[in-house]
């Protein structure tokens, strides 16, 4: 394959990937005011590692991306200040009953990682969890039961 070709699959990945979610890094003071009250109420008692802005569909979402008692969460937040989205560290021993089998039902001989929480519009949707496999990572995601998902949230 010549240098020209793998440049140019190289700069379609590059566009493939920035069309389908963009994100820029952004202050505090850059956020509109309805998002930073939202972060202000969402990051009591956490330091806030970072914001940015995302453009996902068309639509425009700001992620705050912080740390509790020493675990991540990162809230997604609508334009209007509304909360959309939380993802949040969960250690594995405080999972609920069947939700640490179910993930490693479906990380088969994987060995499970990070835990996270998926909360949307208030409601608790999924767990998701890191799995590392013969030395790659993936991901697997359960509903709140510990039962496999119609479709990945």
């Amino acid at each position: 394959m010549s240098r020209t070709a793998i440049l140019i699959i190289a700069i379609s990945f590059c566009l493939t990937g920035s069309a389908l979610a963009q994100e820029k890094k952004l202050t505090r003071s850059q956020l509109p005011a309805a998002v930073q009250a939202t972060v202000d109420a969402q990051s009591q008692g956490a330091t806030v590692k970072g914001f940015s802005e995302e453009k996902e569909k068309g639509q425009i979402f700001y992620e705050a991306e912080m740390t509790v008692n020493g675990h991540s969460k990162d809230v997604l937040i609508d334009a209007k200040g509304g909360v959309v989205e939380v993802e949040e560290e969960v250690g594995l021993d405080s999972l609920p009953a069947g939700v640490r089998e179910g993930l490693q039902a479906k990380a088969g001989k994987g060995k499970l990682g990070r835990v996270e929480s998926l909360t949307k519009q208030g409601k608790l949707v999924a767990y998701e969890a890191v799995v590392t496999t013969n030395g790659k990572k993936s991901e697997v995601q359960v509903g709140p039961d510990g039962k496999p998902l119609d479709h990945e949230e």
